[in-house]
């Protein structure tokens, strides 16, 4: 168990990643100077969590770059569905900024990569049901909840998007799943309990929504879409039927017309 001071500490490293990436969103770039070193003080000064600091130092960083990189990006003369490819695709920034430091410490790099273990259980609020009866759900809940907004769509609109929301749905559902259902849940989880590595990967998910132009109560309420995908990932050990979800949601969102 966690003694008084570590919970204390972990609270406020999380809380100063979160506005780490609020700022990065809103491009306040002092303030995200003043983050970056309230944390280094803090890796040098206190004993705990120092390879959790080292991780959210890591993921600022490589966010930061990233927002910079897609800011010259966004300049090219180039259509918008390629822009918002070359943003998502540029997502793997982040990854790889994490990964460096997992090799620098000596750390394994892992992120859930294994075959799903279909024959889990989730336990539910009056019952417990199956790994692969509740991703049927989830499926099928997420077609139901944007069928209303297809319906609506011209199908001349949805043939002419089609590809787009395909390649759109495969690199951004990956490249998220990747992110924080793999590599930074798994560094989590081997510091800190389950339950908090699921909380701060959750709402730092939901708060990557922002720089998209999401607003900011609405990326919050994506905390629980990551919540639920990061219990999928947890319970069949594996990455996989969480990106097959999380494209899922993505084809929905492109082709009911709410990404371009």
């Amino acid at each position: 168990m966690f003694s008084a001071d570590k919970k204390f500490t972990l609270s406020l490293i999380a809380l100063l990643f979160f506005l780490g990436i609020i700022f990065i969103s809103y491009s306040i770039w002092v303030g995200v100077a003043g983050i970056i070193a309230i944390l280094l003080m803090i890796h040098l000064t206190i004993g705990s969590h120092r390879f959790v600091i080292s991780i959210f130092i890591a993921f600022l960083i490589s966010f930061f770059l990233y927002q910079l990189t897609n800011s010259f990006i966004y300049d090219f003369d180039i259509s918008k569905e390629v822009k918002v490819l070359v943003n998502r695709g540029l997502l793997l920034m982040i990854f790889l900024g994490i990964s460096i430091v997992n090799l620098y410490l000596n750390k394994k790099i892992t992120f859930f990569n294994h075959k799903p273990k279909w024959s889990q259980s989730i336990s539910m609020p009056f019952h417990t049901v199956k790994l692969s009866r509740f991703m049927l759900i989830g499926l099928i809940v997420s077609v139901i909840a944007f069928l209303p907004f297809l319906l609506q769509q011209d199908s001349a609109f949805i043939k002419s998007i089609l590809l787009f929301a395909i390649l759109f749905s495969i690199i951004n559902a990956s490249l998220e799943e990747m992110i924080w259902r793999g590599i930074m849940l798994t560094n989590l989880m081997e510091h800190i309990s389950v339950i908090n590595a699921l909380i701060i990967t959750s709402i730092g998910f939901g708060l990557l929504h922002v720089i998209v132009g999401i607003p900011f109560i609405v990326s919050l309420l994506f905390s629980f879409g990551g919540l639920f995908y990061g219990m999928v990932v947890i319970k069949s050990n594996s990455i996989f039927p969480a990106i097959a979800l999380h494209f899922v949601v993505n084809m929905g969102m492109v082709l009911s017309g709410f990404i371009l």
